[in-house]
């Protein structure tokens, strides 16, 4: 299916949401998007365009909305996806990272044997903030020997500086806040 979407479309089907999850923080629902067959697949399309199937033997997602987006796009691209959930959601032996979030902390995990070395991977998230999350999910990558291709977002709010902490990959988010 082509969907000839545009980030600006994208950007329409985003809703503001102000004091979620707590006072202060604007959350972007990407809800309305998802539930547009053609804005999803368009989003899709262009969180991938860089590669063909085949080029990418996995797509890592970050828990939880970044799964949505990266298990989609492992789909088109013929590849695997690998999950970096939160700590304790992952039954099977695991590397953790913890890092600090725009609103809090956490610790991520992968299985430790979810790629192998040398594996060509495409993280995808939904968002980029502060670069937190993302940079605990290359350092898991890293800690198993895969090497990153890019790194790409539906939406950058780009006055938390999160790119600072992904300097080193290549990156690109749909949409920029």
């Amino acid at each position: 299916m082509s969907t000839s979407v545009t980030p600006a479309e994208i950007t329409a089907a985003i809703r503001n949401v102000p004091d979620f999850p707590k006072p202060g923080i604007q959350f972007k629902d990407i809800t309305p998007l998802l539930a547009d067959a053609r804005l999803f697949a368009g989003a899709i399309d262009l969180l991938t365009q860089n590669f063909a199937p085949g080029s990418v033997d996995a797509v890592v997602g970050i828990d939880a909305r970044g799964f949505i987006f990266a298990a989609a796009a492992a789909l088109k691209l013929n590849a695997g996806f690998v999950p970096v959930r939160k700590k304790g959601k992952l039954p099977y032996a695991t590397h953790e990272e913890d890092f600090a979030l725009e609103y809090g902390h956490a610790t991520v995990a992968m299985h430790i044997d979810a790629l192998k070395p040398g594996a060509r991977v495409l993280l995808i998230d939904d968002l980029l903030a502060t670069g937190g999350t993302a940079a605990a999910a290359v350092s898991l990558v890293k800690k198993l020997g895969a090497e990153i291709l890019e790194i790409n977002f539906l939406i950058e709010l780009k006055f938390l500086d999160g790119r600072a902490k992904l300097k080193d990959y290549p990156i690109r988010s749909l949409v920029v806040y």
